[in-house]
């Protein structure tokens, strides 16, 4: 069965947020909280001005890290970045705003998928919390 850009695009994005559940409480909960406004950022401040806050903010395992691996992953591989380093690839190698605006796009269609997993299933987290107590 062939898959749609779409579902390949959710698939992924279905992956990473089971790898962040798995992880433990905390980090799911600071990560759900960026991957909520991770949209916002992206269309307020722009793709690589987003980029560069996580990496700023990311230590190697903390939830702006993760995100922006897994976002680098994605729309990387989409845009044929080497490593999937997208910041890298943005500042470096990207020659018009043609690539700039189709990597935009696809950070956003990405990120869609990654909010709405990450409500679905890390907001069960602070649920669990909340009745604990």
């Amino acid at each position: 069965m062939v898959r749609t850009l779409e579902q390949e695009r959710a698939a992924h994005a279905w992956r990473a947020v089971a790898g962040v559940r798995e992880s433990g409480s905390e980090l799911a909960q600071d990560y759900l909280g960026i991957a909520r406004g991770a949209a916002a950022d992206i269309q307020v401040n722009g793709l690589g001005q987003t980029l560069a806050f996580w990496r700023a903010k990311g230590r190697k395992d903390c939830a702006y890290r993760r995100l922006l691996d897994q976002l680098g992953g994605w729309v990387g591989q989409q845009m044929g970045a080497p490593d999937g380093d997208l910041l890298l690839w943005l500042v470096k190698d990207t020659t018009g705003s043609d690539a700039y605006r189709r990597a935009t796009w696809e950070a956003l269609a990405y990120l869609k998928w990654i909010k709405r997993f990450a409500e679905a299933e890390l907001d069960k987290e602070s649920a669990k919390g909340d009745s604990d107590g």
